[in-house]
């Protein structure tokens, strides 16, 4: 199963890969929403995780354009992010977002999270 990962934080990047790999995962990243768009034109994502807060294009504008690619209409998109608000989960979900998980982050929960919207 392939995963893309889109934050703008190469230290965040760098856990997930080690924790995703280690799952044995194949993992493809990208450093925000539009590098996350582009990498979508090239690479099938199977599962997709984004931060929120990120330059050039936020995860929500990031899950609104990968809802409005047919070919990933129905990939999962999990939410990692430091944001706990009601609103912006609610604006996520509405935006496509499967699921919402707070930093810092369990490798464990989050691959049985992965697992479980993957299924």
């Amino acid at each position: 199963m392939t995963i893309l990962t889109v934050d703008d934080s190469r230290t965040m990047r760098d856990m997930l890969k080690m924790s995703l790999l280690r799952a044995g995962f194949t993992v493809v990243q990208a450093e925000d929403g539009v590098h996350g768009l582009e990498v979508l034109q090239e690479q099938h994502a199977d599962v997709i995780i984004t931060d929120i807060n990120m330059p050039r294009m936020d995860g929500f504008g990031f899950i609104e354009g990968v809802r409005g690619k047919d070919a990933f209409k129905a990939t999962p998109i999990l939410v990692l992010t430091t944001e706990g608000d009601p609103e912006k989960k609610a604006r996520a979900k509405q935006a496509g977002a499967s699921g919402w998980i707070v930093k810092p982050f369990n490798p464990e929960k989050l691959i049985d999270a992965i697992r479980r919207v993957a299924a």
